[in-house]
């Protein structure tokens, strides 16, 4: 029989509602079950995914034996970390604190209070490598239960006591980073930047997207070679790497090494849509025809694997697929099963001499880059001339091929933060190479987020699955990435709707999730208690909540003259102030959002009819622009409904014009793109 967890919406608990685990979703039900039997509860907290949460499941909770342990002797609570990202924060703070380390599966013990007492992540079926059983954990957590009561009291309440005291300020000095913190930030990463492989530090390396978006930003403000030069050189080593998938498109989470050859082969809609910004600003800024051609790439991935029927984008595919060629076509499941070729398999399909072509081109030998003698497609550089017409029938051939072969599962669960994210993304790169159906597309997703995600109280829903919200209120970081992707299509549309909805959002998180002080909270004051408010401001897997939102103050207020909104951007990148010289890795978004603060913004707003050839040339010239976090506003002169960028601003002798305006001094306007360029950092006034 099903389990209760056959009545959520979450692919992940989904997946383990047929355990003979009595499993329960995160409620208050389940904590008082727990204490009406005087049990402790099992937190289990995963993701759809994650490889190692499979093995667990598989090896622990789809057995009988283990099953009936855990029903007899526990309350059992089963998370999907994506849903419940504030669940996740602070159990696993628990769990790095007390055992160096976190990652998931997180396995954790608590009282029927919540408050937690024993951790760890992945435990085995059998005593392996220096770790217990997951047996044995749960019967030494058992008997400390019976035995010893009070001692695990003692310590569960010393744990939440400590959790909770915990609390990120400013230490009194509330001021957005300046050059110093920034040049500090710049040399702290060249220390860990890797100058064979690109990237920074060693194994596993996971593609740095905030920080290169720095990078970017610091190069355009400064001038500075080194910036350029690290982030060219990471984003070409990616994009020739395993990690890239050079069929398909898009990126896999991480490379298990530092050379970028063997992702760890899940895909995340949050990397691949950072990485969509990131090799089109890459390409803004120096041409490269390679950042061009992975920018477009990714998006066509994620448009064409992601995209759900109601027009929003699913969470991530599986890093495992069924093994081609079992029972049924579908056989055992296997990390990377769908990705990667042995010589044989390329010959099956290409023949011997296209074969042999592309086993010189993909990097595939006999002795393999992976496992059972296959290899992860990349491109090594052999420095020979290149047929570009034949290895482009090649890929053509061996991505059909591929087409047949058992697919990952997706996680079609619709996160609104990496939804918005998208949406930036696709409306930038639509925009950029003159792609009108990647700019759709965005639109279609922020659709989704106004129909599905957001209340009538103007409050936002942390997922959607088959067009209905889930029950999990937005943390911070769903308002600050919406509001990026909303003011990133006011900018490609000039739809004044999306600068509306952007400050609504933003007045919400000035509302409900900022301290007086200016500090910011993952979680609204409104929202369910845990043992301690999250509170984060350092990047993760995507921009943290604190910097997603400081950055979309940002831009509001650069679009509106709000004070209200840049003082509390400034005040909110005061904690970047204080990271940036220690920890440049992990606060990359908030560098960015401090390289734009420190450039102005500088605001561009650019008036003339629509359809006009010169008022394309003036807004596409205005987009690519390279000045850190440069806003954009595009509309018909004198238009009521018009930003208040464009306000006043009237044509130039009869043409369309275009308005610079920084730290509160505005230039002469112009009617010449190449003009407008100069001040506002274009490369080229417009790219072909």
């Amino acid at each position: 029989m099903a389990n209760r967890l056959a009545a959520e919406t979450s692919p992940y608990l989904l997946q383990h509602a047929d355990n003979p685990v009595d499993w329960w979703p995160w409620s208050p039900g389940a904590f008082e079950e727990a204490r009406r039997r005087d049990v402790p509860v099992l937190l289990s907290v995963g993701y759809s995914s994650c490889h190692w949460c499979h093995v667990m499941a598989e090896e622990s909770f789809a057995d009988e034996a283990t099953a009936a342990y855990l029903n007899a002797h526990f309350v059992s609570v089963k998370v999907d970390r994506e849903e419940r990202p504030d669940v996740d924060a602070v159990y696993m703070e628990a769990v790095q604190a007390a055992t160096g380390h976190g990652g998931w599966p997180m396995t954790v013990f608590l009282t029927p209070g919540g408050e937690p007492f024993y951790f760890g992540t992945y435990f085995p079926p059998a005593p392996r490598h220096g770790m217990p059983s997951f047996r044995q954990v749960l019967e030494g957590v058992h008997a400390a239960w019976t035995d010893r009561r009070e001692e695990v009291d003692q310590v569960a309440g010393r744990i939440a006591e400590e959790l909770a005291g915990r609390s990120i300020g400013h230490g009194g000095d509330a001021r957005p980073p300046g050059p110093d913190e920034l040049g500090a930030a710049l040399l702290g990463l060249t220390r860990e930047f890797d100058p064979v492989y690109g990237g920074f530090g060693g194994a596993p390396k996971f593609p740095p997207s905030m920080v290169l978006e720095f990078l970017l930003r610091h190069h355009a403000r400064t001038g500075s070679e080194g910036a350029l030069q690290m982030a060219e050189a990471t984003c070409e080593a990616m994009a020739r790497g395993g990690i890239h998938d050079q069929l398909g498109g898009g990126f896999a989470r991480y490379s298990v090494d530092a050379e970028w050859t063997v992702p760890h082969f899940e895909k995340m809609l949050y990397d691949n849509a950072l990485l969509c910004r990131v090799y089109a600003h890459l390409w803004r800024a120096t041409g490269s025809e390679r950042a061009r051609r992975v920018a477009l790439d990714t998006a066509d991935f994620m448009v064409r694997e992601l995209r759900t029927p109601q027009g929003g984008f699913a969470s991530a595919l599986d890093a495992d697929s069924p093994v081609p060629g079992g029972e049924d076509g579908a056989g055992r499941h296997k990390e990377g099963a769908y990705y990667v070729w042995t010589p044989a398999q390329l010959r099956e399909v290409l023949g011997e001499e296209d074969a042999e072509l592309a086993a010189a081109h993909f990097g595939v030998t006999e002795e393999g880059t992976f496992e059972e003698g296959a290899s992860v497609l990349r491109l090594p550089d052999t420095g020979g001339p290149v047929d570009a017409g034949r290895i482009e029938s090649v890929r053509r051939r061996l991505l059909a091929a591929r087409e047949e072969r058992p697919r990952p599962g997706r996680d079609d669960k619709v996160v609104a933060a990496w939804n918005g994210l998208a949406v930036a993304a696709l409306a930038e790169a639509g925009a950029y190479f003159d792609r009108p159906d990647l700019t759709e597309a965005a639109v279609a997703a922020a659709d989704l987020l106004l129909a599905v995600h957001l209340d009538d109280r103007g409050r936002l829903a942390r997922t959607s699955r088959d067009g209905t919200a889930g029950s999990g209120a937005g943390v911070l970081e769903d308002y600050g990435d919406v509001a990026e992707g909303f003011l990133t299509l006011y900018a490609v549309t000039g739809e004044t709707c999306w600068l509306e909805l952007a400050g609504s959002l933003l007045d919400t998180v000035l509302d409900r999730f900022a301290a007086p002080d200016g500090t910011l909270y993952d979680t609204a004051d409104d929202a369910e208690r845990l043992i301690r408010r999250p509170q984060d401001p350092t990047d993760n897997a995507a921009p943290s909540g604190w910097t997603a939102a400081a950055s979309a103050l940002l831009t509001y207020a650069a679009h509106t003259g709000s004070a209200r909104h840049r003082e509390a951007a400034e005040r909110a990148l005061g904690v970047v102030r204080a990271l940036a010289p220690r920890v440049p890795r992990f606060i990359g978004w908030g560098l960015a959002a401090a390289e734009a603060a420190l450039d102005g913004p500088r605001e561009i707003a650019v008036v003339g009819p629509a359809g006009d050839p010169a008022t394309a040339a003036l807004h596409r010239t205005a987009l690519l622009a390279g000045a850190p976090g440069a806003v954009v506003a595009v509309g018909e002169p004198g238009a009521e409904e018009a930003g208040p960028l464009l306000r006043d601003r009237p044509l130039l002798d009869g043409r369309p014009a275009a308005y610079v305006c920084r730290n509160f001094v505005c230039g002469l306007p112009t009617a010449d793109p190449g003009e407008l360029a100069e001040a506002v950092g274009t490369a080229e006034a417009v790219r072909g």
